[in-house]
């Protein structure tokens, strides 16, 4: 065939006669070559794929594949998911993924956050209202549960209900049916159920303050999100994840993350877990004034390094200090403070009593 013919039928390139062994010589090489670049693409695809399984959820640490190999198996089923783990780990992250992999990727995922509604209007904003049902029911309003009808119900923080909404929330998952505040007419509970809790839910049973039976509708397959601290080689590719999404949000010119620093972001613990690292990286974009990050754009970690530095402490001390020092800085804005330190506010209420912290500031 002409050489034309042979590059129409994909060869990979053509040698004229007589051809010369050194031009031969050149094109097996180039050949070798070529096919060394398809495997280097495929490795790193497959490397990528492999970090990145599952939405933004990012991780190649061994306790983030168990939980990439978890979500592959309930993925498909209909079975309700519990999802634990401290506040910052992804839990929500770990949901949607479950979702959109899911038989009913294409329909809605409604959020819940339970430890945010009110409990005084939590009734309405789950199963919706007819109009007149009570005083400000101005018109008929559907719920979070009809809402998620199709898809997926993500109930964030579900040890915050109050005992009330327990009994509902049992009642729906055991009749698949549920009514308006106010309604006779039967809605189908057509979704599937995610729960998420930083809580220790065995702990609010022996209190009494969580419902046994619901928990254990609740928790039929259940994994717990590890914490930043329990998979730290995931550091780099959070922090470079982070370092992309911001700059290409506030358009700044940072482009990389220097070796000291990032040593810096190895060596703290990061007790607001991913979320704190997200929250860090972010406010080093914006002070930072080069192209590069330096542990002087990092001044949370820095410090904290070098009170360590001549002295061992428990994790409990480094966060019982950590947290106090953010809380002073602040002058006890608990707002200010578990945005800064990645956390919700409930759960930086929790540690302040935990650890016995007061607010000494001259009244």
């Amino acid at each position: 065939p002409s050489a034309v013919q042979a590059m129409k039928s994909h060869a990979f390139d053509y040698l004229l006669k007589p051809f010369d062994p050194d031009e031969l010589g050149v094109l097996i090489q180039k050949l070798i070559d070529h096919r060394a670049r398809i495997k280097e693409n495929l490795f790193l695809k497959e490397e990528y794929e492999q970090r990145t399984r599952f939405e933004s959820m990012i991780g190649q640490s061994i306790p983030m594949q168990d939980v990439f190999n978890l979500i592959e198996d309930v993925k498909d089923t209909d079975t309700t998911v519990l999802i634990t783990g401290e506040t910052g780990t992804g839990k929500g992250l770990a949901a949607k993924a479950i979702h959109s992999n899911s038989r009913v990727s294409n329909g809605p995922f409604v959020s819940v956050n339970c430890g945010a509604i009110p409990k005084h209007i939590m009734e309405s904003e789950l199963f919706g209202h007819q109009k007149g049902a009570f005083t400000d029911a101005k018109e008929t309003r559907k719920g979070r549960l009809e809402l998620a009808g199709g898809g997926t119900l993500f109930l964030d923080e579900i040890g915050e209900i109050s005992m009330r909404m327990q009994i509902d929330l049992l009642q729906v998952l055991e009749d698949k049916i549920f009514y308006k505040v106010g309604g006779t007419q039967p809605i189908s509970a057509d979704f599937r159920v995610i729960a998420a809790t930083n809580s220790n839910l065995e702990q609010a049973i022996k209190d009494k303050i969580f419902r046994e039976d619901l928990y254990y509708r609740l928790n039929v397959i259940t994994f717990t999100m590890p914490t930043l601290r329990e998979r730290k080689e995931d550091i780099p590719l959070l922090a470079e994840h982070f370092l992309t999404k911001t700059t290409q949000e506030i358009n700044r010119g940072v482009e990389r993350i220097s070796r000291d620093a990032m040593d810096e972001l190895m060596l703290y613990e990061w007790p607001g877990n991913v979320r704190e690292l997200s929250n860090a990286i972010e406010r080093a974009v914006v002070v930072c004034k080069t192209r590069t990050i330096t542990p002087l754009d990092l001044p949370i970690v820095k410090t904290l390094e070098n009170e360590l530095k001549n002295k061992y402490f428990s994790l409990n001390d480094v966060e019982k200090h950590h947290i106090s020092k953010i809380l002073n800085e602040t002058d006890w804005n608990i707002s200010k403070s578990s945005t800064i330190l990645g956390i919700d506010r409930s759960t930086l209420y929790n540690k302040i009593k935990r650890y016995g912290l007061t607010d000494n500031r001259p009244k």
